[in-house]
């Protein structure tokens, strides 16, 4: 029996990580909740289990190129996200097997709990039933037929990202041109298809320019008056010790997990980052540990945060409250990102 508990675990895992691959949290949960919840509740696992071990898939698939975090640092760097993702792709491969294992450990847990098949059935809760309607679009739009080809393209654009030959723009401009000439040839369908999309889309251009404007004003000195994140830096490095200036991406990654709640994403990496690099500069410290501290550790911690409106969905999903799922998982994910941080220390991506 207990290998049949790990086994689901390290299934939600999987799916988490798989769902998690576009970037998109609140996706990643409709996915994984609906899907597992019935098993776990089967079972007699708790939610918040299934929870955790989720939203440890999503933070480490969550360094993705495309994904919100990496571009954001990126942005602030100056960067290409692929630049960016190259650097910390083996903390991410480490992250995906250190989530599987996690997994396993909670199954293990779980067992000396007493879950298993025994007993009487819980009520089985939380499933999302679309409508007939939206069945219908959704079925429109599969391609099943095409499964192979889909996964052919998604693998060349993701070795393009890697090799970082082009911009990281071109390979998924090439990318969607492709998928969508093949898959919805005609331009009613393909019209469909790109309204479907164009809220995200629209969204992200507009919190990337929304962000190119407030970095502008915030780094850029005017008629020899000295810039915002100048004098911010300036009046932290005055009272910070010498001690701990000199492992500021160290202090950043073990803070960043606590951070992660208070803060969200875009005043994090726009507002905090900027600052933390121009501490950084004070004390002889690149950008580059400091933005890979606070992308990896925050990362781990972006699906506990309440100020993630998909950290929200997922609970709502689950039917836990919010408390109960940062109580359950944070300790956990704090652990995680401390051994990411050990991991980009070892690789030297990190300074000590």
């Amino acid at each position: 029996m207990s290998e049949v508990l790990v086994g689901v675990l390290g299934f939600a895992c999987i799916v988490a990580l798989i769902g998690h691959l576009d970037g998109g949290g609140a996706s990643t949960f409709c996915i994984v909740v609906p899907a597992m919840l019935p098993i776990y509740k089967k079972m007699h696992m708790r939610p918040t289990t299934l929870l955790r071990i989720s939203v440890l898939a999503m933070g480490v698939l969550n360094l993705m190129p495309w994904a919100g975090p990496t571009m954001r640092a990126a942005t602030v760097l100056g960067i290409e996200a692929a630049s960016l993702w190259q650097t910390i792709l083996p903390i991410q491969a480490a992250g995906i097997v250190l989530a599987l294992t996690v997994a396993v450990i909670n199954g293990m847990i779980e067992k000396k709990r007493g879950a298993g098949l025994n007993g009487k059935l819980a009520k089985l809760e939380g499933e999302v039933v679309l409508s007939n309607s939206e069945a219908a679009a959704a079925n429109e739009l599969a391609r099943p037929k095409l499964f192979l080809f889909n996964i052919a393209l998604t693998l060349a654009v993701i070795a393009l990202l890697i090799l970082d030959i082009f911009p990281s723009y071109v390979p998924f401009m090439m990318g969607v041109a492709a998928g969508i000439l093949v898959n919805y040839p005609g331009a009613k369908l393909q019209k469909k298809v790109i309204n479907s999309h164009a809220g995200p889309a629209l969204m992200m251009c507009s919190t990337l320019m929304g962000a190119a404007i407030l970095m502008g004003v915030l780094v850029k000195d005017v008629e020899g008056t000295t810039s915002v994140i100048t004098c911010m830096s300036n009046l932290i490095s005055s009272f910070l010790p010498a001690v701990l200036g000199h492992h500021l991406p160290l202090v950043i990654g073990i803070l960043s997990v606590p951070l992660a709640l208070a803060f969200d994403t875009d005043s994090y990496f726009y507002g905090m980052l900027p600052v933390m690099i121009g501490i950084g500069e004070g004390f002889g410290i690149g950008a580059t540990p400091i933005a890979v501290a606070m992308v990896v550790c925050r990362n781990c911690a972006t699906f506990i945060s309440p100020m993630v409106p998909a950290t929200l969905l997922g609970v709502g999903l689950a039917d836990v409250d919010i408390k109960d799922h940062i109580k359950s998982s944070f300790l956990w994910v704090w652990g995680f990102s401390f051994i990411c941080m050990i991991v980009a220390i070892l690789f030297g991506i990190m300074p000590v």
